[in-house]
């Protein structure tokens, strides 16, 4: 299996990037003759690995029968000041709303699941750098 994704040109540091038939501005920040209108690139590898983490987890939770009503995933990425700029580690944070109802034991073991077998991004993340996560209940 092959992935391919296009990346086009459209001006100053503005770029199209089209993947599966969806369209993803990218752009700069104006201090380095962008126009910010799109998100940069950096950061959306941190999205990647949200995605791709957080899929499996809501995906095994609702194997578990598990009652989530509210799920989100925020990643931290420490970006290094010199170039080239690179992520020197990453932080997942997995939010659930507080519920008696979701059992602790099964939200980890959905986490260790993605962490550990499931998720391609994180895997390949983890060849570069630390790979660290927390579950906070809100």
């Amino acid at each position: 299996m092959q992935h391919e994704i296009t990346c086009e040109w459209n001006s100053d540091m503005a770029f199209t990037a089209e993947v599966g038939g969806h369209k993803i501005p990218l752009d700069a920040d104006e201090a380095v003759g962008g126009k910010n209108s799109g998100p940069m690139p950096k950061p959306l590898l941190l999205v990647s690995l949200a995605g791709c983490t957080g899929m499996d987890v809501i995906s095994i939770l609702k194997k578990m029968r598990e009652p989530v009503t509210y799920f989100n995933v925020r990643v931290q990425g420490d970006l290094t000041e010199e170039h080239p700029k690179t992520y020197t580690s990453v932080k997942i944070i997995y939010e659930f709303k507080a519920s008696d109802k979701l059992k602790d034991e099964n939200v980890r073991k959905a986490i260790a699941l993605s962490q550990d077998r499931y998720c391609g991004v994180s895997a390949l993340l983890k060849k570069a750098l630390p790979v660290e996560f927390e579950v906070q209940y809100i």
